[in-house]
């Protein structure tokens, strides 16, 4: 027996790869967008990254979870419409739906496909779950479908540290979408990596199996694949560091000489010791991050912590 699952949502137009790759190349400082990280390959290797021994967010972000259960359900209350953006592999949301049991869950994935595999997952293992699944991309402004019967509040469920691939003004504004969505009696959980040692965070994204450097060449793997590209990987490098004064991880994958790459029919030139900037991951302080949510119109009321103090699940609410 499974619990009931409903899918809404018209099909989400298909991002333009071509696009956005060929802008990206073209500026004087390159970058590609880190949503194309995510194919099926490069969504296997992020799961190995997790496993890493020096990959702490998804161990510290589940032990605290699992740790301050009690008091997260305090703050959540009760007969909740529990939103969660993105769904993965869904291990801190197990935690979180089995504590909570929640009136209906509503998961939102742009990604039919995975957003399939994860609630049928879901609702396997929660036999009497009402999972209402959104077809649809959470970046943007959403409608969500409307439930017959009295809920609690709406609250939304953000977990791994994705709001740090953001930069803070565009983290400030998906907060304030945010806010909007769940109404003036809403809420927010949301996890956020914290600042700590910089050769913590430099071991964290340039592990010594080289998963993550798989994961950040494996981009131009797709580009080859799906636009015709002729990247050759292993003229390119993965290099990853820590910005102290942005706060912020940067990914880049570095040209160690000079060479012209084709995508289709466009070219693109790199000079040596050229990179392509792929991913930000910014870290907050606990009053950087609460300064931001209550700039959002949330008001920074909970915040948990695992016991080596790495990571953090800030509760919010609506103000």
């Amino acid at each position: 027996m499974i619990g009931t699952v409903s899918f809404h949502g018209a099909s989400v137009p298909p991002d333009n790869l071509l696009e956005d790759v060929v802008a990206g190349l073209s500026l004087a400082r390159k970058q590609l967008p880190p949503k194309y990280f995510y194919d099926a390959a490069g969504s296997e290797l992020f799961e190995r990254i997790c496993e890493l021994p020096e990959y702490y967010p998804t161990r510290a972000e589940t032990e605290l979870t699992r740790a301050h259960i009690e008091a997260i359900a305090a703050f959540a209350g009760t007969n909740v419409e529990l939103i969660e953006f993105g769904s993965g592999a869904s291990s801190k949301t197990r935690i979180l739906i089995e504590r909570l049991r929640p009136a209906v869950y509503v998961p939102i994935d742009i990604s039919e496909a995975a957003l399939t595999l994860a609630v049928h997952a879901l609702a396997g293992a929660f036999p009497s779950l009402n999972v209402q699944a959104v077809v649809g991309d959470f970046a943007r402004p959403l409608t969500l479908p409307r439930f017959d019967g009295r809920r609690g509040r709406k609250i939304v469920y953000f977990p791994g540290s994705t709001i740090g691939n953001l930069t803070p003004e565009e983290a400030l504004a998906f907060l304030r979408m945010t806010r909007g969505l769940v109404g003036p009696d809403g809420a927010m959980l949301v996890g956020v990596d914290l600042k700590k040692d910089a050769n913590v965070l430099h071991a964290a994204y340039n592990d010594s199996q080289g998963v993550t450097a798989a994961f950040n060449l494996n981009l131009l793997k797709r580009i080859n694949r799906e636009l015709g590209g002729d990247f050759e990987l292993s003229r390119f490098s993965h290099y990853a560091f820590y910005d102290p004064h942005a706060g912020r991880i940067e990914m880049h994958l570095v040209s160690p000489e000079r060479q012209t790459v084709r995508v289709g029919r466009h070219r693109f030139s790199f000079d040596a010791g050229e990179s392509i900037h792929t991913e930000n991951s910014c870290k907050y302080s606990v009053a950087e991050f609460r300064a931001l949510a209550e700039e959002a119109g949330f008001a920074a009321r909970e915040v948990w912590f695992d016991s080596k103090g790495l990571f953090s699940l800030h509760g919010l609410l609506s103000s």
